[in-house]
């Protein structure tokens, strides 16, 4: 049990897409089909106990990998303040989730999503692979994230709209501000915007710094405008077929 939580980990490392990755990719993926595929069975007392109970999962695996860093001696203000976007939408989605919030689900469904499916991709995972502790805590907190969003979508019937992309685009970009102060005062590398991670990102395809930056900003706006098209080609349907209504009329 010891070597679960141990922080030099003797274990087999992670590696992506490995089997243990690729299952645990594979589960994620079926709690959200299966999500989507029950949304119409479900009562209102079923809904409240999946957002409460999805609320608190977020939370306790996100005070759990607080606690598992304080006891071994990881715990700095360099490196676990809730500021990168994961972290804070572990806290944000919880909130959305009790109070089904659509001003956060604007920002969730967005970068909640595009953000959390790279991180589940290629997680920060260092030397921990499958079965220690923080091989579990990552990919429960960005799954969470993602299933959070993807049932405010199908379960409560939010959407986001043309309006949602431009205020995500305005406040990631004046959050992205503050962060960056945050790291000059504090010497952290919050966002990654710093410098790249150490562990193997998309961002090691995206050139030096500050350029990779910029690529990635174009990167979320291309996934932004790729998770918005479900709801524009609605859109255009239903526009199409009120034209032919009215039409016929």
């Amino acid at each position: 049990m010891g070597e679960f939580f141990a922080k030099d980990y003797t274990g087999e490392p992670f590696r992506l897409f490995s089997p243990s990755h690729l299952i645990a990719l594979g589960v994620v993926l079926l709690v959200n089909l299966l999500l989507v595929y029950q949304r119409g069975n479900l009562s209102l007392r079923a809904r409240r106990c999946l957002r409460y109970g999805l609320a608190t999962l977020l939370v306790v695996n996100e005070a759990a990998w607080h606690l598992w860093n304080w006891a071994t001696g990881q715990w700095t203000v360099q490196t676990m303040l809730p500021l990168h976007l994961c972290s804070v939408f572990v806290f944000l989605s919880a909130i959305m989730l009790v109070t089904r919030s659509y001003t956060i689900y604007e920002f969730a469904y967005f970068l909640g999503i595009g953000g959390a499916v790279q991180a589940l991709l290629t997680p920060d995972a260092g030397i921990y692979g499958f079965p220690h502790f923080r091989f579990f805590q990552a990919i429960i907190s960005h799954g969470s994230i993602v299933t959070a969003a993807i049932y405010m979508t199908v379960v409560e019937k939010h959407r986001p709209y043309w309006r949602s992309l431009l205020r995500v685009a305005v406040g990631t970009n004046v959050y992205m501000l503050f962060v960056g102060m945050v790291n000059v005062l504090l010497g952290s590398n919050y966002l990654f915007i710093a410098h790249k991670p150490e562990t193997a990102s998309l961002m090691d395809v995206l050139g030096p710094w500050p350029w990779y930056i910029l690529s990635l900003e174009v990167i979320g706006l291309a996934i932004s405008l790729l998770l918005y098209l479900p709801f524009a080609l609605r859109d255009r349907k239903t526009s199409r077929v009120s034209t032919g209504a009215e039409a016929l009329g």
